[in-house]
């Protein structure tokens, strides 16, 4: 494909939306219909702008705007392509939806701190949208450390030693891997190849043909951890501990902004510092496919001894991340365009699976599995739903999920690497077999004794509707895959 560079001041203005939004939250948090309109607004015309940059994009234009160079080479630039659009379109989605959640979530609880929540939140996606929309690692690591500082206050939010701990050590693993291997990969990226600016096509990457081949490989793996967002063992704990912060946090941690950054940041290396040619050549992508297979096996097994449902879901997220880099990894087409897909995938999936189990402990108060045998009568919306997001991340016709393991399968296959195709195949079991037990007891086990669900009805029409939206764009995904899969098409060529 040939790409036609075009300046657009409309990669400015989306990353401005979220930033004006916070400082609107902020000025006017003391009321609270006001404070939450801004919040909607914002989230509204940050779609709105991200879809008027869909055409151009599926033309073959690369949008850019630079807002300043520091040194040659490196610079804060933003860029939309192919790539980009993937992520940017499922953050704003996804904050649109969130927002409306947040809301029922929010007032149903009477939480504290409103005011530092949305503010936060929207800044979150400001970041998450700078590296969306970064065109070179040095803007990428610039905002992806920026997501890590906006997200600490959210997932502190309760204020008790609990959610300090689980904090504290979310900031630590984040900044603290960013710093020892992310920060002095990006300058000896920049010491040897003079740049840091991504190339257009993924075959490329930064480094020439006689580039040393155990400087590289050094390289790649300090990146490949740098980014811990992504959830890779052993550097997954972060994500498990978050998980004391209110739904909504979990929601944007999970779905919206957080591992996300993380997993598109690692492919975005790869695929564009190092190159499919370049991983290829120095077989970097297998022996990856196969790291990261670890994972998505210990946390499936993991998520099976989890009564907690956020539990449970957090480990299926350390889990279902691990398929995005182990597609890429394998460096086939249909590999790539699975752990790329996957991205819109899960996000979209697994935000219905926290909003729901949002929905259950705002009406129910319940947290443990276990406790909730038989509600999904009281609550058919709401298991239903779940159930429904459920097939998605086992990988179940006709909702999202299918088409992600399909891609990796035919991946795998043409990759010739049938420990990976065991590796899918045994995670699709494991998947089932903490998934389906859920929806399973809610809607056909009994109460526990002496409980019963009579006066027990669904979550405030704030929350149930962006559950179903959620829910249905998942299946509708799932579907019509054409309409988001042009854009991983057309990053393979």
């Amino acid at each position: 494909m040939e790409y036609n560079t075009v300046h657009s001041p409309l990669l400015l203005v989306a990353l401005l939306i979220p930033l004006i939004g916070t400082l609107g939250v902020m000025f006017r948090g003391k009321e609270e219909n006001i404070r939450e309109g801004i919040s909607s607004v914002s989230s509204i015309l940050l779609l709105g702008t991200v879809c008027f940059m869909i055409k151009p994009v599926l033309n073959g234009q690369t949008l850019v705007f630079q807002m300043f160079s520091l040194l040659p080479g490196v610079s804060v630039t933003l860029r939309a392509d192919a790539m980009s659009m993937i992520f940017a379109l499922v953050a704003s989605s996804l904050w649109t939806i969130a927002v409306f959640y947040s809301m029922g979530y929010m007032r149903g609880l009477k939480e504290h701190a409103q005011t530092r929540f949305n503010a936060c939140f929207a800044l979150a996606i400001f970041g998450a949208i700078g590296v969306a929309f970064s065109d070179n690692l040095f803007t990428l690591y610039l905002f992806y450390e920026v997501v890590s500082v906006c997200t600490y206050p959210l997932v502190a939010h309760h204020q008790d030693k609990e959610g300090y701990d689980g904090a504290r050590k979310y900031i630590v693993y984040l900044t603290t891997t960013a710093k020892m291997f992310l920060l002095p990969a990006m300058i000896l990226i920049y010491v040897l190849t003079g740049t840091l600016d991504f190339p257009h096509n993924i075959h490329e990457g930064v480094f020439s043909g006689d580039a040393n081949r155990a400087l590289v490989t050094m390289l790649y793996v300090f990146c490949l951890f740098g980014f811990a967002k992504n959830g890779i063992m052993p550097f997954h704990h972060w994500l498990p501990g978050a998980m004391v912060a209110p739904t909504p946090v979990s929601a944007l941690l999970h779905a919206v902004a957080v591992v996300k950054v993380g997993v598109f940041c690692t492919t975005r290396t790869m695929l564009y510092v190092f190159g499919v040619d370049l991983m290829e050549a120095f077989n970097l992508g297998i022996p990856t496919a196969y790291f990261v297979g670890f994972t998505i096996i210990m946390a499936s097994v993991i998520a099976l001894s989890k009564d907690n449902l956020k539990s449970r879901l957090a480990y299926s997220t350390v889990s279902q991340l691990s398929y995005i880099i182990l597609g890429v990894a394998l460096l086939s087409v249909p590999g790539i365009q699975g752990g790329l897909i996957h991205i819109v995938n899960h996000a979209f999936s697994k935000i219905t699976l926290f909003f729901c189990a949002g929905a259950i402990y705002v009406v129910t108060h319940k947290k443990y599995i276990s406790e909730m045998e038989g509600l999904g009568k009281a609550m058919p919306f709401t298991f239903g739903a779940f159930g429904i997001a459920s097939l998605s991340m086992i990988g179940a016709p006709p909702v999202a999920g299918f088409i992600t393991k399909w891609n990796l399968l035919v991946g795998s296959v043409e990759a010739h690497q049938l420990g990976i195709l065991f590796i899918l195949l045994a995670s699709t079991i494991l998947n089932a077999a903490y998934f389906a037990p859920v929806t399973y007891k809610a809607f056909f086990g009994k109460p526990p004794s002496g409980t019963e669900y009579t006066k027990v009805k669904e979550a405030p029409l704030s929350m149930l509707i962006p559950i179903l939206i959620a829910c249905f764009i998942s299946v509708l995904i799932g579907i019509f895959p054409q309409y988001m899969l042009q854009f991983v098409k057309a990053v393979t060529g």
